[in-house]
Order: C-alpha cells, then structure tokens, then sequence
C-alpha cells in the first residue's frame, strides 16, 4: 500500500526545490512519513487522501521516539512542502490549527519542561479505560510504566516475560531487556517496585498464553505498534500525557531511588 504513496510523496519531495541536501533531507522525510504511515496501519495511496490527523499520529509516533522538537520541525517543514507541492495548501499553512509546531506541541527548541511523568491515578485511568479494548495493551502500558519500556520493546516483550520473572524470582533486581532496543544493544532495566512487576508479569505471561504467545495480537510488529500507539492516543494517552510519560515516571523512580 504504501509503495505507491511512497513514491508520489518523494516526486513531489524533489520538486520542492531548494539546494541538494534539502532535497535529498526532504525526500528521506518524504520516505520516512510513508513508511510510519504504513507502520501505523494507515492505508492510503495518495497524497489527496492523507489527513489532519495523518500528520499528527506521524509526529506523535515520532515523539515517542524521543526525537528533538528542532528535527521534528525541520520533518513538518519538509511535509509542508510536499502537502503543498501536492495541492494540499490548507494542511501545509504552518499557521494550520492542528498542525501548526505549537498545536503539535513542537514549537520550542526542546521538550524540556514538556515532560510531565504520568501520575497512578492517571495510569489507573488509561489502564481502566484501554482494557475494554485490548487487554495486551492495557498491560503493556503497565510493563512500559514499572519497566521504562520503549514502545517497540514493550511490544516484542512476550519474548521475555518468563526470562524477567525468573530473574526477579532469583532475588536479581534488574532485568536484561533485549528484543526492540534502539540500536538492537541489550540494556539493564532496574526494577524499584519488584513485587508488583512480579505480579504484572504473572498476569502477562497468562495473557500470551491465550493470546498465540503475543502481548498484542497481530499477524507482524508493524500492525502491532499501530494498534498499541492508536488505542493509547484514542483512549487519551497525547500531549504531556503521550506514551513517553511513562519511560519519565519510570526515570524519576530511578533518580529517587539513586
């Protein structure tokens, strides 16, 4: 699906002009939206079919990747052109009421100050309200939260459930997590509150057992993150609240703890 989407976006990338490393940076970011778009279970073929909130999920994927708000504005610079080269001049205005750097939350140099870590009455709220909807999911957002999962690792953790509960039952106070990380380099996560990680991954680990050994149940890692990213933004989980609240909360235990 994206393929022909894809090549559209990077035609009309280099048609925007400019000097070679702007074309050639825009048609990476051109490849890259069309990708993500793909990633997120987005199906479209065309540039007169992409969407207000299109964009948005694009940024806000992005920024659960801890992607700087300088390189986030450069990639809506370059969108901009490409939505305008391709006739769509309403969604290019950067001054666009949904998709204007400030109403994406992307207008200061840095997120610094932005970062708000989500609070347990807060992640009771989102745990309640996505468990209607998917139950992987619901834990998930737990394991990111006591864990500091990212969320590509939190989605590929059924891997590890059994290896991390066995390591937490050994009296070790840290887990090993390995399938997802950036760069694919193993990392240490320490674990604050090891008792109620015990009884997450207990209940996680039973969850797989019916669920084709998966956390979320969809047949490639692709459809999974998208489902996971879709039913966190539809069930509230944007803004300050966005997934990386929980890797923050997660973090301040560690600086509390230290």
């Amino acid at each position: 699906m994206s393929g022909k989407l894809g090549k559209q976006l990077v035609t009309l990338a280099r048609q925007g002009g400019g000097s070679f490393k702007t074309v050639s940076d825009r048609s990476k970011i051109a490849s890259r939206f069309s990708e993500r778009l793909a990633t997120l279970n987005i199906q479209i073929r065309d540039v007169s079919h992409i969407k207000t909130k299109h964009v948005e999920n694009y940024i806000r994927s992005r920024q659960d990747e801890n992607i700087s708000s300088r390189t986030l504005q450069n990639e809506m610079a370059a969108i901009r052109s490409i939505l305008s080269q391709g006739g769509r001049h309403v969604l290019a205005n950067p001054a666009h009421d949904k998709l204007s750097n400030q109403a994406l939350n992307i207008s200061g140099a840095s997120r610094e100050g932005t970062k708000v870590a989500i609070s347990d009455e807060r992640l009771r709220e989102i745990v309640l309200t996505v468990s209607e909807k998917d139950r992987g999911v619901a834990l998930g957002v737990q394991l990111a939260r006591y864990i500091g999962l990212r969320a590509e690792e939190t989605v590929q953790s059924a891997k590890s459930l059994n290896t991390w509960r066995k390591s937490l039952e050994d009296g070790n106070n840290n887990v090993r997590v390995v399938f997802g990380t950036k760069g694919g380099r193993p990392r240490d996560a320490t674990i604050f509150e090891k008792q109620k990680v015990v009884n997450l991954l207990n209940e996680a680990i039973r969850h797989i057992e019916r669920n084709n050994g998966k956390l979320i149940d969809k047949p490639t890692l692709h459809q999974a993150l998208g489902r996971y990213h879709r039913i966190l933004f539809e069930s509230g989980m944007t803004g300050i609240h966005a997934p990386h609240s929980l890797r923050y909360a997660y973090s301040q235990d560690a600086v509390n703890h230290h």
